[in-house]
């Protein structure tokens, strides 16, 4: 793994260790798509592993409720999830799973309706838990559901940064720029991170970049960033399918490289002093 671990890892570090976590709380980093089945949770779930080999502490959320997956990819099988805090008398320390590399993993439970429709004192519960969940992660990143209802909306709005991932599919593009017009609208963030994925190669990749950038420059008051893009690449979905995720079981592949790349770009990026905490914030947007 040394062969491409981001050189900026030690100096990222540093920087962290400098400021004062109790002003900054968790960096919330929230990953999101127009449509589902473009890779979002895949890249959740190496993004996370190797910003922890970089040295990071890092929880995964899982926030597709009633649909989490991510547990999955990492051949984990949790033995609680949110299920058991909305309506058992549980915590959100009490289902947290250690995962590879010494991440922690807070699922948001699968095959239950109810998690995908919860009422509004449930939701208020579950935001009242996370108000009062003390670890001290330097990075929670948000799996978010796909698509623009009220959960991902308010999870995305949240975060102190958002990253939507697109592939070159027009239908992937459309639904991507419906969540960018809603974030641009309703002001909930001046920019987003993009990621373009299963790309066959660079050209494709920046041309479908440039499709969304064309159409959110045109008509959107909102900037994108370019993060990077991932190629189409069969060892990834090898390791899917092996419950093993790739920047572990082939580290050296071309995918692999990528999302090192973007992780890298993340820990070089510089954070400000929120106005409140993310817990807080999501309180707030959803009660």
């Amino acid at each position: 793994m040394k062969q491409w671990l981001p050189s900026t890892g030690q100096k990222y570090r540093e920087t962290v260790l400098k400021k004062d976590k109790t002003l900054l709380g968790p960096r919330a980093i929230a990953v999101a798509s127009g449509k589902g089945g473009v890779g979002k949770t895949s890249i959740s779930v190496n993004l996370v592993l190797c910003l922890a080999i970089m040295g990071n502490k890092v929880t995964l959320f899982d926030a597709d409720l009633g649909l989490a997956n991510a547990e999955v990819m990492l051949g984990l099988i949790p033995p609680y999830s949110l299920y058991e805090v909305l309506y058992g008398d549980m915590t959100l320390e009490d289902i947290a799973v250690d995962g590879p590399l010494g991440i922690r993993v807070i699922s948001g439970g699968s095959g239950l309706l109810e998690m995908a429709n919860l009422d509004r004192t449930r939701r208020q519960r579950l935001l009242r838990m996370f108000s009062q969940y003390n670890n001290q992660d330097e990075i929670i990143m948000i799996d978010a559901s796909a698509g623009i209802n009220k959960n991902v909306l308010g999870f995305v709005a949240a975060a102190e940064e958002v990253i939507i991932v697109v592939t070159p599919e027009p239908t992937s593009l459309t639904d991507a720029y419906a969540l960018i017009k809603i974030l641009a609208n309703f002001k909930l963030h001046a920019e987003v991170g993009v990621v373009v994925n299963r790309a066959g190669d660079r050209r494709e990749a920046m041309r479908t970049m440039g499709r969304i950038s064309n159409a959110t420059g045109r008509f959107l008051d909102i900037k994108l960033n370019f993060l990077g893009w991932i190629p189409e690449d069969k060892l990834v979905s090898q390791a899917i399918k092996s419950q093993q995720p790739f920047i572990l079981s082939n580290p050296n592949s071309p995918a692999s490289k990528s999302i090192a790349g973007i992780a890298e770009y993340l820990a070089e990026g510089t954070r400000s002093v929120p106005k409140e905490g993310f817990w807080s914030k999501i309180m707030g947007l959803f009660g």
